[in-house]
């Protein structure tokens, strides 16, 4: 790795760090620190969605069927999902959010708010323009 890249490495890290630290904090406030990054990651696809079948959330978070139902009982006992039968076919369950959920799921992109603005309080006008300019360009 030559000096550029172990400096975006570090760079990269720092605020990998940061998003973290917002995140323990923001969940710490709602009374979560007992979630785990993969159920909020979870219920973060489920909001996303508004509702979702076990099939299409396994092909949304890239995991197995078996996975996602471990997952989602997990969330269920703890109040933050529920089941619901699809009316025209029972077979069929829709996995939608409990308000815990919706809350959980929020506090997330509340944390992601807060690295935001830790960024735009560190840096003047022009450097804020650059950085949204430079982030846009990396997708």
């Amino acid at each position: 790795m030559d000096e550029t890249e172990e400096q975006l490495f570090e760079a990269l890290g720092g605020l990998l760090k940061i998003k973290n630290e917002c995140s323990c904090s923001v969940f710490s406030e709602c009374g979560l620190s007992d979630m785990t990054v993969k159920q909020i990651a979870y219920l973060k696809v489920i909001n996303e969605q508004g509702e979702v079948t076990f099939s299409r959330l396994a092909e949304l978070t890239g995991t197995s069927k078996p996975t996602v139902t471990e997952m989602i009982n997990r969330c269920v006992r703890m109040d933050c999902v529920y089941r619901e039968p699809c009316p025209d076919d029972r077979r069929i369950q829709y996995i939608r959010l409990t308000d815990k959920g919706r809350m959980i799921a929020r506090a997330e992109q509340a944390a992601l708010l807060r690295v935001a603005e830790r960024m735009l309080d560190a840096l003047d006008d022009q450097e804020r323009d650059l950085l949204v300019r430079i982030l846009r360009k990396v997708r």
